[in-house]
């Protein structure tokens, strides 16, 4: 077997390559054309966000028996496709999960303390205590979208601190526990306190969170967003913030991620979160720690090795 890794990672990855005894070529400098030129030689293809993985990447790669997405979210692969041409998927969605969790526990508790905003007073000589008075999480509703892997391991972490959590889940049945009740987007908009999403990018999520899901919430809500940019209509949520509809929010992810070709629209909307103290942003680094890379290694190869 020998696999093609398209994209930068962890060293640890090469150690437990090379325990398995697969050959591999580690080219992190291909770009999308290097990688369909050199598919067709490969078994198996690691990559983590470099291109989408489409019919015209994949139909000329007669070979090609898995891809290995070294992440959780699969909307760079279509998967119709890889199905058709029977390709296996991997993704390391157990990988990153407590790495997620604790982003979103930290931005959120950043958040509801104005941690941000009291570090920047106190550097500048500003000493405000009564103007940097928090907000408890204890005893707040937390409805999550999504009850896989993230959705979960958030739920865990958040039952520390005596929320009631609320979770829905489209593609689950029976799947409430000890940390979170089953419930449906309706009782999560009648009841939450906090919305925490925590779903892919697909045709049916992309842009869930609209002027109209917004304004279906029973009252203010503080809203997080550590899944997909696309997920949620940021013009929507600075129209919420101005409303007052939306109390806060926590963005790990955006619309579009290259802050340097915005349009003006997206600059505009960038412009607003960037200017508010009720705006906790992050470049992308829910589930971005030093564990969850090489626990990411972990999980693929075991993945890999299993399926063989």
């Amino acid at each position: 077997m020998k696999i093609l890794i398209a994209d930068s990672m962890h060293p640890s990855l090469f150690e437990m390559l090379d325990e398995q005894k697969w050959e591999y070529d580690y080219h992190p400098e291909y770009k999308r054309e290097d990688i369909k030129n050199a598919l067709p030689g490969y078994d198996g293809l690691m990559i983590r966000s470099k291109t989408f993985l489409d019919r015209e990447m994949l139909e000329n790669a007669s070979k090609l028996r898995f891809i290995a997405r070294a992440g959780a979210g699969l909307d760079l692969i279509d998967l119709d496709v890889a199905k058709e041409l029977n390709i296996e998927v991997f993704h390391a969605g157990t990988g990153n999960r407590d790495a997620v969790a604790e982003q979103a526990l930290g931005m959120l508790l950043a958040l509801f303390n104005n941690i941000l905003r009291a570090d920047r007073q106190v550097r500048n000589g500003i000493w405000d205590r009564e103007g940097n008075r928090g907000v408890e999480l204890m005893g707040k509703t937390v409805g999550l979208i999504g009850y896989g892997n993230n959705g979960s391991a958030t739920a865990r972490r958040l039952s520390g601190f005596g929320c009631k959590v609320l979770a829905y889940d489209k593609y689950r049945d029976n799947y409430g526990d000890a940390f979170a009740t089953e419930s449906s987007i309706e009782e999560i908009q009648r009841e939450a306190d906090i919305l925490s999403l925590h779903i892919p990018l697909t045709d049916i999520t992309r842009y869930l969170v609209d002027d109209e899901f917004i304004s279906g919430f029973a009252k203010p809500f503080y809203l997080m967003n550590l899944s997909r940019g696309e997920v949620v209509k940021l013009k929507a949520v600075t129209g919420a913030l101005e409303s007052g509809k939306i109390k806060g929010a926590c963005l790990d992810v955006l619309e579009n991620e290259k802050i340097g070709k915005l349009t003006a629209e997206q600059q505009e909307v960038f412009d607003y979160l960037c200017a508010s103290d009720r705006v906790v942003l992050t470049p992308h680094i829910g589930g971005w720690t030093h564990e969850s890379y090489v626990r990411i290694n972990k999980v693929l190869v075991e993945q890999i090795r299993n399926w063989l």
